[in-house]
């Protein structure tokens, strides 16, 4: 596992986030339909572990697979431009703007969603062969977790709001450690691991992924989920959206960049410094 240092691969991160912003329509769709879709298929394959074996924590080792095929075939989520593009407009670089940013984050929304909607259809044709039967276990288990993370939060008023917003934020906290931790190192091994883990830990805990629920809760009312789609956007995915861009940006983008790439290019704007003005640390 080739390891790259930080200020390496934070510098890989603003570049990542330039070419995305500066990317077409086309490209920025395709890749972020796939992503939607691979995403929901793993969501699928890790509820259907869960409930065939009773573990959750094997559908939560096993759920990272999609996110790691995902990124190493070079497509996007929208949790991973939330952390990414804006370090494009921080560093100021050409043709990188407010305008571009919400472009891009609009339309990778819009691919996440078709692919994830694709996927979520599909299965559902799946779970009821051709909706001529009932939902099978893994239908069922989709539509309850629908109900109780849509109007089991709105039930709990402010409280069950706050709980949805902070479950967000600390699930693109983890997700976004996730894409960078694949650019510290250069092989694809490497990368896989050091996906595997953050990615890990965000599923388990339940933590809210707007991609992930843009499969689960369409799933859900196809399955005969007792929620509306006003009750998902209103007290899921929209909260979930906002989570997720202060989780991925504050935890991680900033943090990173202010760290390791502000400092390394306010050191170098400074010049050398002289051994002998030097002051050890406090």
């Amino acid at each position: 596992m080739s390891y790259l240092a930080p200020q390496e691969f934070v510098t890989k991160m603003v570049d990542a986030g330039e070419a995305k912003i500066m990317m077409s329509t086309k490209d920025t769709l395709i890749r972020a339909y796939m992503a939607g879709a691979i995403l929901a298929l793993a969501a699928a394959f890790a509820v259907t572990v869960t409930v065939n074996t009773g573990q959750p924590l094997i559908g939560a080792l096993l759920f990272p697979v999609g996110f790691c095929m995902l990124y190493l075939l070079g497509f996007d989520l929208l949790t991973g431009v939330f952390t990414l593009c804006p370090l494009a407009l921080l560093d100021r670089r050409p043709g990188c703007d407010v305008k571009g940013l919400l472009r891009n984050w609009g339309l990778v929304f819009c691919g996440n969603f078709a692919g994830a909607l694709t996927v979520a259809l599909f299965m559902a044709i799946i779970f009821t062969t051709g909706f001529t039967h009932a939902p099978d276990a893994v239908g069922q288990k989709i539509g309850h977790i629908g109900e109780g993370r849509t109007l089991g939060y709105a039930a709990a008023g402010f409280g069950g709001m706050l709980t949805l917003f902070i479950r967000a934020v600390m699930c693109n906290w983890m997700v976004s450690t996730g894409v960078v931790a694949a650019m510290m190192s250069t092989s694809v091994s490497g990368k896989v691991i050091a996906m595997w883990m953050p990615i890990l830990v965000f599923f388990y805990l339940g933590f809210e992924h707007s991609i992930v629920n843009m499969f689960l809760f369409p799933s859900g009312i196809f399955l005969g989920g007792q929620f509306t789609w006003t009750d998902y956007f209103l007290y899921n995915e929209i909260p979930t959206v906002i989570g997720n861009l202060v989780g991925g940006l504050t935890f991680v983008g900033a943090t990173l960049y202010s760290t390791h790439y502000g400092s390394k290019k306010a050191r170098a704007a400074a010049g050398p410094v002289s051994p002998l003005s030097a002051q050890p640390a406090e």
